[in-house]
């Protein structure tokens, strides 16, 4: 896969001018209307990670690829991308209409957390599709935003901020309500979310992450300082899995996410996410695939 993006680079490539701000303790907060692609002559947008954030409103006859998903996109829909998830857009000479806001980690210092919302998380759902009238509404908050970023008012980034933040409330409130029940916090959910937490901060593989270094629960639980029956018995109260089907299921994640995506070979892939041998890749991988590594990536 291709290098991060960098806002300097996502400035390079869209503007031939670069924001003073861009790097500064506040962090950095755009908005910006949707390119108009001609006909015939499409850019595609390449499959790489970002180090900013992106929440973009689309109409248009598009395809959203993302970690391992393809998300057909038929009239309209709100779309959330992070520096953890790589993510491309396909047939972008089919946008109609598109506006999106950009902002790195710091603009959200001490202001929350944003990897706590599932929009964000790499299991969560990224693509919302809208009504008519769901996309009026966004519309609006994006119109918002526009204003706000043109004032004077000395404030106007705490008002974005909360701009950011309706946007994602309105995507979340889409979802069923079972997924946002909170359960009372305990020891064992604390150590399932450091657990999550240091798995996920392995991903994703690319040229300047090579290779993952927790592969099982043992290595996990000696990196949490816990022993490993107690990392399991947390991790099967809290999410109804074991430890190493959790693994296994974002082991598989990356896979397809590599074989896809990715000039890599399979014995290459199989090194970066931990294998010894070549056939223990492949036999995991048909496993839950039903299919080898080479069929799946030539499908």
């Amino acid at each position: 896969m291709e290098n991060i993006e960098s806002l300097e680079d996502f400035y390079k490539r869209k503007f031939v001018w670069m924001p003073e701000n861009i790097r500064n303790e506040i962090g950095h907060f755009n908005v910006f209307p949707h390119e108009v692609v001609e006909v015939g002559k499409p850019k595609p947008l390449l499959y790489k990670r970002r180090d900013f954030y992106k929440i973009m409103f689309v109409l248009g006859d598009i395809e959203m690829a993302y970690a391992d998903r393809v998300v057909s996109i038929k009239k309209q829909a709100l779309f959330f991308s992070n520096p953890q998830i790589p993510y491309k857009c396909d047939h972008l000479e089919r946008i109609q209409e598109g506006v999106y806001c950009i902002f790195n980690s710091n603009f959200f210092l001490r202001f929350g957390d944003l990897s706590q919302y599932s929009v964000f998380q790499p299991t969560g759902n990224h693509v919302f599709e809208l009504t008519d009238e769901q996309a009026d509404q966004i519309r609006i908050i994006y119109q918002k935003m526009n204003d706000e970023i043109k004032s004077d008012y000395v404030y106007k980034y705490d008002v974005l901020r909360n701009l950011v933040f309706e946007l994602i409330h309105f995507a979340m409130k889409m979802q069923p309500a079972s997924d946002h029940e909170k359960m009372q916090i305990n020891a064992s959910q604390r150590i399932s979310a450091m657990f999550l937490e240091l798995l996920e901060r392995q991903f994703p593989i690319e040229e300047n992450h090579p290779k993952i270094n927790l592969r099982t629960a043992s290595d996990f639980a000696n990196q949490l300082n816990v022993h490993v029956n107690h990392l399991n018995r947390a991790i099967k109260e809290t999410t109804q899995k074991t430890t190493t089907q959790l693994i296994a299921e974002r082991l598989l994640q990356e896979a397809k996410i590599l074989l896809r995506h990715s000039k890599w070979n399979v014995a290459e892939i199989a090194f970066a996410l931990g294998f010894t041998e070549v056939t223990h890749f492949n036999n995991f991988f048909k496993k839950y695939v039903s299919q080898s590594p080479t069929k799946f990536r030539n499908v």
